[in-house]
């Protein structure tokens, strides 16, 4: 049972390495571009950073494990569900990259800023190129399934389907085992940021000041 699970796991990795290098390109050239371009984003990102920063200090969105997973776990289900229409997953993982890459940018202190988001960030980045990646794979499941269907003229309606269905199920199943990955990488990201982010950078930070 584990060696099957082992298995389908690096299957999963292995025959969708495109999509995730295509989404880790993504993260990796919007964060750049959030950083570098910041002023040019300013009118566009900012009243995002000020209704964040409003709602955290009203106590509309609290900084506990729990809002900060739904938050977090709603950006990955978002990407895989829109991964449907393909592109939106790259568009969602690119806005999150362009929003990271400016709020570093206007912070009073970058440092702090890339000390703090770092141990978090390591897992909720990883987190988000692979459920990306999913919406690509679950995108991939959807076109060879119409593909499949029309090329097997011969069959009956649902047979087409069921046949289609089971040729490509591999697919699905491959997204799904990404998405889950995803999501436990999310949990980590979560209890990490809630409890050991400020430790973690205060005492890194004790040693750069």
């Amino acid at each position: 049972m584990f060696y099957k699970i082992k298995t389908e796991v690096k299957n999963a990795f292995v025959e969708n390495k495109s999509a995730i290098i295509a989404s880790a390109f993504i993260l990796f050239i919007s964060l750049i571009l959030g950083y570098v371009f910041a002023p040019s984003l300013h009118s566009y990102l900012n009243p995002v950073v000020d209704d964040l920063t409003n709602k955290v200090e009203t106590g509309v969105v609290q900084l506990t494990f729990k809002d900060i997973f739904i938050n977090n776990i709603m950006i990955v289900l978002q990407m895989f569900i829109y991964g449907s229409f393909f592109c939106i997953s790259a568009l969602i993982l690119a806005f999150n990259g362009f929003f990271v890459g400016y709020y570093t940018a206007i912070s009073p202190n970058v440092l702090q800023s890339i000390v703090l988001i770092v141990p978090h960030g390591i897992f909720e980045f990883s987190s988000c190129i692979l459920a990306c990646a999913s919406g690509f794979i679950l995108f991939n499941f959807i076109y060879r399934l119409f593909k499949t269907f029309l090329k097997e003229k011969e069959r009956k309606f649902i047979d087409r389907l069921f046949y289609s269905y089971e040729v490509n199920f591999d697919k699905l199943l491959q997204a799904f085992i990404i998405l889950l990955i995803a999501s436990i990488l999310m949990v980590i990201a979560g209890v990490i940021e809630v409890y050991l982010t400020l430790p973690i950078g205060k005492f890194f930070l004790s040693y750069l000041s």
